[in-house]
């Protein structure tokens, strides 16, 4: 009862004028510019950096959102971990000044070229999880999906460094997670940009610049025997959402599974 009566009163001591422009600014919708063509038009420079990881960190199991003081200590944690030019969960670098930090820790320096992801803006949050709901992880893979890396990993073994064929996609910059789907924010280049054309939207990635194409001209997927790095996108408008649905992966798709 009392957080009902402290959540009516400001209501309660407002004007005519202040209710009605309350009542407005509620009901007010946000109605997207449109191409010449008629679709939402989304396009710009985006970004997705989060500070915010996809799953849930063990430690946090269910729990699904900090306390204010928790996320005040991340935060100082962060600015801290920045300060010594520190590279996001990795030991600090041999030049950071850190007492008993190895000599032969060497690794790129992110800070240094202003690509760590906290240089940029973002937007904090109590979130543990970009993934919502009491667990805040993945789903467990299928039987089927289980079977088929196990397949591949026995295939692969021994042989991991044969060639360039044998290395992941990521380690030989073909494409990565930043390239989607899903459109995963990375450490840096966590940047996208939407072009609209008659029947297409087109995605770029900043990091590896993929590019991906989406025909909106309810086209049927290619051939399943067909097989691309980041799959084949078909797209459609639910309103002003954009729909789209990705098939044909290779089997060395970086996401898991």
């Amino acid at each position: 009862m009392a957080a009902l009566l402290l959540a009516t009163v400001p209501a309660a001591g407002q004007t005519t004028a202040q209710k009605a422009k309350t009542a407005a600014a509620v009901n007010r919708r946000w109605t997207p510019p449109r191409t010449p063509d008629g679709q939402p038009d989304l396009q710009g420079v985006w970004t997705n950096n989060s500070v915010t990881p996809l799953q849930r960190p063990k430690e946090l199991a269910g729990k699904e959102y900090y306390t204010e003081a928790e996320l005040a200590q991340l935060q100082q944690r962060e600015r801290d971990r920045l300060a010594l030019d520190d590279v996001e969960g990795e030991p600090p670098a041999n030049h950071s000044g850190v007492e008993g930090a190895p000599a032969e820790n060497v690794h790129y320096d992110h800070a240094q070229f202003g690509l760590d992801w906290l240089q940029s803006k973002v937007a904090w949050n109590r979130r543990t999880s970009l993934i919502v709901g009491p667990e805040g992880t993945i789903p467990p893979l299928t039987p089927e999906a289980r079977k088929r890396l196990a397949e591949i990993a026995a295939k692969e073994k021994g042989h991991e460094f044969d060639g360039p064929e044998n290395r992941p996609l990521a380690a030989r910059c073909i494409a990565r997670p930043s390239a989607g789907p899903p459109l995963l924010p990375t450490r840096y280049n966590s940047n996208l940009q939407i072009v609209q054309g008659p029947g297409y939207v087109a995605i770029e990635a900043e990091e590896i610049h993929d590019v991906r194409i989406i025909p909106l001209d309810g086209r049927p997927h290619i051939p399943k025997n067909i097989h691309q790095w980041i799959g084949d996108s078909v797209g459609h408008w639910e309103g002003n959402t954009l729909v789209v649905d990705t098939t044909n992966f290779t089997d060395m798709n970086p996401f898991l599974g």
